[in-house]
């Protein structure tokens, strides 16, 4: 086996072929003065099980996953597994509105035509794997981030809402603490309270957990609330740190204790690696 890392995700491809004990290839890549990407594999043949891992966000990332794909097809692979850390347009998993296009099948269908197998993390919906003709797997995070906390303190486990519940109970329960949801009451048309649904989190070290992080706002005023209701310290982990408009900066002056990520994204606070969940997934 070979693991090629693209430019979006070096790091954590250099993590995973470590894991694997395995030969790690670095595509070059560059850009164009006009934007186009330019990347190549610096190996005359490739006639082994290949494994390219790059991020398809923003665009320009997904066109490299693109052409890495055709590279590796020319020189020969035995076979070709995707890995995609953070899977661009997966929020768009269905038509909204008439007009629209459905953004993740049409990703998968483009992204599925040269690949034997894709690896996921955390896809905002695990259904839009269906759209891929090849075989697929989505891995979780929440061992990694258990494990990542497992001797730092934490009493409870939080999710920002009902939806994400379950990533609550994985993590909580991995770490053998008491788990909750967080949740909203409008209480005018500018007051919103939030407050975990059953747990008293009085004196405790709270750790709020999701799948992603945009602009961080929902975090801030979770914090804030849980911190009046008398929370020890709060701190926040997610899967996919995207961070728009300033939000790491917004997240790191406020009042959170610390703030953490996983390494599907690299910026400065993605301090948990996915690369032994990922590895054992393209063991099996």
């Amino acid at each position: 086996m070979i693991v090629i890392g693209g430019s979006a995700s070096t790091n954590l491809a250099k993590g995973i072929a470590s894991e694997l004990e395995c030969e790690y290839i670095e595509a070059v890549t560059v850009r164009f003065p006009d934007g186009e990407c330019y990347t190549r594999i610096d190996r005359e043949t490739l006639e082994d099980d290949i494994v390219i891992i790059q991020n398809t966000y923003p665009d320009w990332n997904l066109v490299e996953m693109l052409l890495l794909e055709d590279v590796a097809k020319r020189l020969k692979a035995k076979s070709i597994t995707l890995v995609i850390p953070y899977f661009g347009y997966a929020r768009q998993d269905r038509v909204f509105k008439n007009g629209e296009p459905e953004s993740a099948k049409v990703m998968c269908e483009i992204l599925g035509l040269k690949a034997d197998r894709v690896i996921t993390v955390d896809l905002h919906k695990e259904d839009t794997l269906q759209a891929f003709k090849c075989k697929t797997k989505d891995v979780k995070a929440a061992e990694a981030i258990a494990d990542y906390f497992r001797e730092k303190g934490i009493d409870l486990v939080m999710s920002p809402d009902i939806g994400a519940a379950g990533r609550a109970k994985d993590v909580g329960t991995r770490l053998g603490v008491e788990y909750d949801h967080l949740n909203k009451t409008r209480l005018s048309g500018t007051e919103v309270q939030i407050k975990p649904a059953n747990a008293d989190c009085r004196g405790k070290n709270v750790l709020i957990v999701d799948d992603m992080i945009a602009t961080g706002g929902t975090i801030i005023a979770a914090n804030q609330q849980l911190k009046e209701a008398g929370a020890k310290s709060v701190s926040v982990a997610c899967t996919h740190g995207v961070f728009v408009n300033n939000a790491i900066q917004r997240l790191m002056g406020s009042s959170l204790d610390g703030i953490f990520c996983c390494n599907t994204l690299e910026n400065e606070v993605s301090k948990i690696s996915v690369a032994k969940s990922i590895a054992k997934a393209l063991r099996e």
